[in-house]
Parts: structure tokens; C-alpha cells; sequence
């Protein structure tokens, strides 16, 4: 299934929180992104009736199995996107930014193509 970016957005946030702090609520996502309460609220909802995150009785945010797998693949973009972008001389700041675009919109063909051209140069100057 495909989700929209603000979806996407919501279970990659989720994830790192969860690296960072262990433990996430929507009052953390919420000044994560800078988004208000009730959005947040709203979205947190549509996730967990979607089965991507589970909420417990303290209000603690888990990603489910599919809510994990579909976190990965958006954080895996981002991180790979942005330092490609940066080994390419833009600046990071712009890189975190692009990445963050593009990450939703590519293709699994092409981000995959892009990663094997990549190491196909890094084997050839190494």
C-alpha cells in the first residue's frame, strides 16, 4: 500500500524518536516537526486504525511490523539520499532538505539503480 508523504513522514519521525529516546509519544512527534497537537493527534489516530503503530494504556507509540517496515525504507532514503547529495558537494543543510523531498517521491527502481551506480564508482576508485 502506498502512503501518502505526511504518513511517511509520521512512522520515519516515530522511528528516530524511538532510536533517540526509547520511548515516543504524540506530544514528541508533535515538537519533532513542529506540527500542533491535534494534527498530530489526528494522524497518530489514522495510523493506528491503518495498523501501522500500536498505542498503549500510557500513551507510549510503538510501529508495528508494517509501520516499522515502511519507517525503514523512508529512513533508509533519507540518510542515503542526503549523504549522496552531500559526496556530490552540496551543502548539508540543503542535502537534509532535498533528501527529505525526494525521498517520498522516487521510485523503488530508480533509488535502487542510484545505489548500485553508486557503489558501482565507489568499486571502480577504490
Amino acid at each position: 500500500m502506498k502512503l501518502q508523504e505526511s504518513a511517511e513522514m509520521y512512522l520515519e519521525t516515530i522511528l528516530i524518536l524511538k532510536n533517540e529516546k526509547g520511548m515516543v509519544r504524540s506530544v514528541d512527534i508533535a515538537d519533532y516537526m513542529n506540527y500542533s497537537k491535534p494534527s498530530v493527534s489526528r494522524a497518530v489516530g489514522i495510523l493506528r486504525e491503518n495498523g501501522y503503530i500500536n498505542i498503549d494504556e500510557d500513551g507510549h507509540i510503538s510501529l508495528t511490523r508494517t509501520g516499522l517496515e515502511h519507517a525503514e525504507k523512508i529512513y533508509e532514503r533519507h540518510v542515503w539520499l542526503t549523504q549522496f547529495l552531500v559526496s556530490l558537494g552540496v551543502e548539508a543543510k540543503t542535502a537534509q532538505e532535498d533528501a527529505c523531498r525526494i525521498e517520498h517521491v522516487i521510485s523503488e527502481e530508480s533509488f535502487a539503480r542510484m545505489k548500485e551506480h553508486a557503489a558501482g564508482c565507489a568499486a571502480k576508485e577504490g
